[in-house]
Protein backbone atom coordinates (compact mmCIF):
# COMPACT_ATOMS: atom_id res chain seq x y z
CA UNK A 1 0.00 0.00 0.00
CA UNK A 2 0.96 3.20 -0.99
CA UNK A 3 2.43 5.33 2.10
CA UNK A 4 -0.25 8.31 1.47
CA UNK A 5 -3.18 5.42 1.17
CA UNK A 6 -1.89 4.08 4.49
CA UNK A 7 -1.06 6.92 6.56
CA UNK A 8 -4.70 8.02 6.85
CA UNK A 9 -5.70 4.81 9.10
CA UNK A 10 -2.55 5.12 10.55
CA UNK A 11 -3.38 8.43 12.05
CA UNK A 12 -6.73 7.37 13.79
CA UNK A 13 -4.88 3.93 14.81
CA UNK A 14 -2.44 5.87 16.50
CA UNK A 15 -5.33 8.09 18.17
CA UNK A 16 -7.04 5.34 19.20
CA UNK A 17 -4.33 3.67 21.13
CA UNK A 18 -1.95 6.53 21.93
CA UNK A 19 -4.70 9.51 22.55
CA UNK A 20 -2.72 10.64 25.55
CA UNK A 21 0.83 11.05 24.50
CA UNK A 22 2.93 14.01 25.52
CA UNK A 23 6.16 15.09 26.10
CA UNK A 24 7.38 13.28 29.37
CA UNK A 25 10.05 15.56 30.63
CA UNK A 26 9.40 18.48 33.34
CA UNK A 27 9.24 21.99 32.32
CA UNK A 28 7.84 25.55 32.37
CA UNK A 29 9.12 27.58 29.84
CA UNK A 30 11.29 26.69 26.41
CA UNK A 31 14.97 27.41 28.10
CA UNK A 32 14.27 24.36 30.67
CA UNK A 33 12.48 21.98 28.12
CA UNK A 34 15.97 22.80 26.36
CA UNK A 35 18.18 22.31 28.91
CA UNK A 36 16.19 18.67 30.19
CA UNK A 37 15.90 17.51 26.28
CA UNK A 38 20.13 17.91 26.39
CA UNK A 39 20.19 15.93 29.50
CA UNK A 40 17.78 13.34 27.97
CA UNK A 41 20.10 12.12 25.47
CA UNK A 42 21.50 8.36 26.48
CA UNK A 43 19.20 8.90 29.96
CA UNK A 44 15.38 8.66 30.59
CA UNK A 45 12.87 11.26 30.98
CA UNK A 46 12.42 9.65 34.52
CA UNK A 47 15.95 10.12 35.30
CA UNK A 48 16.05 13.57 33.81
CA UNK A 49 12.97 14.91 35.82
CA UNK A 50 14.76 13.75 38.97
CA UNK A 51 17.57 15.96 38.67
CA UNK A 52 16.09 19.02 36.76
CA UNK A 53 13.79 20.87 39.58
CA UNK A 54 17.24 21.17 41.51
CA UNK A 55 19.13 22.54 38.25
CA UNK A 56 16.66 24.76 37.45
CA UNK A 57 16.10 26.60 40.74
CA UNK A 58 19.98 26.94 40.67
CA UNK A 59 20.14 28.30 36.98
CA UNK A 60 17.47 29.75 36.05
CA UNK A 61 18.47 31.67 32.87
CA UNK A 62 20.93 31.32 30.05
CA UNK A 63 22.90 33.61 31.95
CA UNK A 64 23.35 31.57 34.79
CA UNK A 65 24.48 28.34 32.46
CA UNK A 66 27.01 30.79 30.87
CA UNK A 67 28.76 31.56 33.63
CA UNK A 68 28.60 27.96 35.33
CA UNK A 69 31.29 26.82 36.89
CA UNK A 70 31.48 23.27 35.08
CA UNK A 71 32.80 21.48 38.75
CA UNK A 72 29.44 22.43 40.13
CA UNK A 73 27.11 22.00 36.90
CA UNK A 74 28.63 18.70 36.08
CA UNK A 75 27.82 17.51 39.60
CA UNK A 76 24.04 18.81 39.60
CA UNK A 77 23.49 16.68 36.40
CA UNK A 78 25.85 13.83 37.33
CA UNK A 79 23.39 11.30 37.65
CA UNK A 80 22.14 11.37 33.99
CA UNK A 81 25.32 10.19 32.36
CA UNK A 82 28.11 11.77 30.14
CA UNK A 83 27.78 14.82 32.48
CA UNK A 84 31.73 15.87 31.49
CA UNK A 85 30.05 16.52 27.82
CA UNK A 86 26.59 17.75 28.57
CA UNK A 87 27.81 19.99 31.65
CA UNK A 88 30.18 21.91 28.54
CA UNK A 89 27.30 21.86 25.88
CA UNK A 90 24.61 22.84 28.37
CA UNK A 91 26.93 26.24 29.61
CA UNK A 92 28.00 26.73 25.72
CA UNK A 93 24.21 26.97 25.38
CA UNK A 94 23.95 29.18 27.31
CA UNK A 95 26.53 31.75 26.33
CA UNK A 96 25.39 31.67 22.78
CA UNK A 97 21.99 32.43 24.06
CA UNK A 98 23.34 35.17 25.65
CA UNK A 99 25.24 36.13 22.73
CA UNK A 100 23.14 35.46 19.77
CA UNK A 101 19.37 35.83 21.48
CA UNK A 102 19.58 38.17 24.23
CA UNK A 103 19.52 35.63 27.04
CA UNK A 104 16.39 34.23 25.27
CA UNK A 105 15.65 30.55 23.48
CA UNK A 106 14.77 31.93 19.49
CA UNK A 107 11.44 30.16 18.27
CA UNK A 108 12.55 29.26 14.73
CA UNK A 109 14.38 26.18 13.52
CA UNK A 110 17.04 27.90 11.75
CA UNK A 111 18.35 30.07 15.12
CA UNK A 112 17.67 26.75 17.26
CA UNK A 113 20.38 24.54 15.18
CA UNK A 114 23.34 27.39 15.68
CA UNK A 115 22.99 26.99 19.55
CA UNK A 116 26.06 24.16 20.11
CA UNK A 117 25.45 20.82 19.86
CA UNK A 118 21.28 21.46 18.93
CA UNK A 119 20.24 19.19 15.73
CA UNK A 120 17.21 19.18 14.05
CA UNK A 121 15.46 16.66 16.62
CA UNK A 122 16.20 18.59 19.49
CA UNK A 123 14.68 21.95 17.91
CA UNK A 124 12.08 20.08 16.61
CA UNK A 125 10.83 18.85 19.90
CA UNK A 126 11.12 22.67 21.12
CA UNK A 127 9.36 24.36 19.02
CA UNK A 128 6.59 21.90 19.08
CA UNK A 129 6.03 21.98 22.74
CA UNK A 130 7.85 24.60 24.44
CA UNK A 131 6.41 26.95 21.71
CA UNK A 132 3.73 25.07 20.20
CA UNK A 133 4.96 25.39 16.57
CA UNK A 134 4.37 22.93 14.15
CA UNK A 135 7.72 20.40 14.63
CA UNK A 136 7.98 16.96 13.31
CA UNK A 137 10.47 14.89 15.46
CA UNK A 138 12.45 11.88 13.88
CA UNK A 139 14.33 10.01 17.06
CA UNK A 140 15.64 6.27 16.59
CA UNK A 141 12.34 5.21 17.75
CA UNK A 142 10.46 7.21 14.56
CA UNK A 143 12.76 6.64 12.82
CA UNK A 144 12.69 2.68 12.95
CA UNK A 145 8.77 2.86 13.32
CA UNK A 146 8.47 4.88 10.07
CA UNK A 147 10.81 2.38 8.31
CA UNK A 148 9.12 -0.63 9.40
CA UNK A 149 5.11 0.75 8.45
CA UNK A 150 6.93 1.77 4.77
CA UNK A 151 6.36 5.17 5.30
CA UNK A 152 10.31 5.69 4.42
CA UNK A 153 12.63 4.06 2.47
CA UNK A 154 15.49 6.47 4.08
CA UNK A 155 17.62 5.83 6.55
CA UNK A 156 18.82 9.56 7.52
CA UNK A 157 16.60 11.55 10.02
CA UNK A 158 16.45 14.16 8.11
CA UNK A 159 15.17 12.69 4.81
CA UNK A 160 12.87 10.98 7.24
CA UNK A 161 11.44 14.05 8.44
CA UNK A 162 10.96 15.18 4.91
CA UNK A 163 9.57 12.58 3.88
CA UNK A 164 6.95 12.05 6.75
CA UNK A 165 5.83 15.87 6.72
CA UNK A 166 3.82 16.08 3.29
CA UNK A 167 2.18 12.81 5.10
CA UNK A 168 1.15 14.25 8.10
CA UNK A 169 -1.32 16.97 8.91
CA UNK A 170 1.50 20.13 10.06
CA UNK A 171 -1.25 20.43 12.69
CA UNK A 172 -0.67 16.60 13.64
CA UNK A 173 2.89 16.98 13.44
CA UNK A 174 3.79 17.23 17.79
CA UNK A 175 1.67 14.43 18.63
CA UNK A 176 2.07 12.23 15.82
CA UNK A 177 5.75 12.54 17.04
CA UNK A 178 4.63 11.15 20.91
CA UNK A 179 3.11 8.44 19.78
CA UNK A 180 5.05 6.96 17.14
CA UNK A 181 7.71 7.20 20.11
CA UNK A 182 5.15 5.56 22.35
CA UNK A 183 4.70 2.83 20.06
CA UNK A 184 8.07 2.18 19.07
CA UNK A 185 9.10 2.55 22.83
CA UNK A 186 5.77 -0.48 23.94
CA UNK A 187 5.32 -2.46 20.85
CA UNK A 188 7.28 -1.41 18.02
CA UNK A 189 11.21 -2.10 20.06
CA UNK A 190 14.47 -2.55 17.93
CA UNK A 191 15.12 -6.14 19.17
CA UNK A 192 11.76 -7.49 20.07
CA UNK A 193 8.63 -6.03 18.42
CA UNK A 194 5.45 -7.23 19.18
CA UNK A 195 4.12 -7.84 15.99
CA UNK A 196 1.38 -10.37 17.18
CA UNK A 197 0.03 -7.90 19.34
CA UNK A 198 0.33 -4.27 17.45
CA UNK A 199 -2.59 -2.25 16.01
CA UNK A 200 -1.17 -0.47 13.20
CA UNK A 201 -0.13 -4.27 11.54
CA UNK A 202 -2.27 -4.12 8.86
CA UNK A 203 -0.62 -1.70 8.05
CA UNK A 204 2.70 -2.39 8.52
CA UNK A 205 5.01 -3.58 5.81
CA UNK A 206 7.52 -5.37 8.20
CA UNK A 207 4.47 -6.53 10.01
CA UNK A 208 3.24 -8.67 7.02
CA UNK A 209 6.65 -9.65 6.31
CA UNK A 210 7.24 -11.14 9.41
CA UNK A 211 3.50 -12.68 10.49
CA UNK A 212 3.91 -14.17 6.89
CA UNK A 213 6.95 -15.64 7.59
CA UNK A 214 4.81 -17.29 11.07
CA UNK A 215 1.81 -18.42 10.06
Amino acid sequence: MDPAEKIGPILKLLEEHYGDAHVTLDFTNPLELLVATVLSAQCTDVRVNQVTPVLFSHYPTAAHYAGADLTDLEQAIYTTGFYHQKAKSLKAIGQALVEKFGGQVPASLDELVTLPGIGRKTANVILGNGFGIPGLVVDTHISRVAQRLGLTRQKDPVKIEFDLMPLVPQERWVKFSHQMIGHGRRICSAKKPDCLHCPLRPFCDYGARVMGQTA
